[in-house]
C-alpha cells in the first residue's frame, strides 16, 4: 500500500492550483490590456490623427488577417485537420496581439480619434463601435482561456468555450476593419 505524504499534493490538487494560477494570469493580462487601452484613448495627447500615421491601415490589415485565420481555423477543425487548426489559431492570436501592440502605439500618439464622416453615417459608426469595444474587452480573457485549455489538453472544455469565443472574436476582427473604414475613409 502506497502512502501519500501530507506535503505532496495530489494530482487533482496540482491541476486545480495550475488552473487557479492560469485564471490569475489571464485576469491580470486582461486588466493590463483594458487599462492600457483606456489610458491611451482617454489621456489627453498633443498629436492629431489626420494623416499622422500609417498604423491604422496596419491595424485594419491585422484584423482582416485574424478574420481569415479564424475562419480557416474553424474550417480546419470541422475537417479534423488538427495541426492546421492549431497553426491558424496560433497565427490568429499572433495577428490579434500585433494588432493590440500597434493599436496602443498609434493611440498613445494621437489619443481618441473623432468621427469625421457624414452625420447620417454616425449612428451606423456608433452602432458598430459600441459592441466592438465591449466585445473586444471580453474577447481578451475568452481567447486566453480558450488557448490555455487547448494547451493543457482540456479539449472538452476548450471546445465548449471555443463555441462562444470564436463568434465574438470574429465579430471584433470584422468590426475592427469596418470601424477603420468608417473612421478613416467615410466622407473623405
Amino acid at each position: 500500500m502506497t502512502e501519500t505524504t501530507p506535503l505532496a499534493p495530489s494530482t487533482a490538487e496540482a491541476a486545480a492550483a495550475t488552473e487557479r494560477l492560469a485564471a490569475l494570469v489571464i485576469g491580470a493580462l486582461t486588466a493590463i490590456v483594458i487599462g492600457g487601452v483606456a489610458l491611451v484613448i482617454y489621456v489627453p495627447h498633443g498629436g492629431h490623427a489626420a494623416g499622422s500615421s500609417w498604423l491604422p491601415a496596419i491595424n485594419a490589415a491585422l484584423n482582416a488577417t485574424a478574420t481569415v485565420l479564424l475562419g480557416s481555423g474553424y474550417v480546419f477543425i470541422r475537417r479534423r485537420r488538427i495541426a492546421a487548426h492549431r497553426a491558424c489559431m496560433i497565427a490568429a492570436f499572433a495577428a490579434s496581439s500585433l494588432f493590440l501592440i500597434t493599436y496602443l502605439i498609434h493611440h498613445a500618439r494621437v489619443g481618441s480619434v473623432p468621427f469625421h464622416g457624414p452625420a447620417w453615417l454616425r449612428p451606423v459608426y456608433v452602432g458598430l463601435l459600441v459592441p466592438h469595444i465591449v466585445l473586444a474587452a471580453l474577447v481578451v480573457p475568452l481567447a486566453l482561456t480558450t488557448i490555455h485549455r487547448a494547451w493543457r489538453g482540456r479539449f472538452d472544455r476548450h471546445r465548449r468555450l471555443a463555441r462562444v469565443t470564436l463568434p465574438i472574436w470574429l465579430y471584433v476582427s470584422v468590426s475592427g476593419v469596418l470601424v477603420y473604414v468608417l473612421l478613416y475613409h467615410a466622407g473623405r
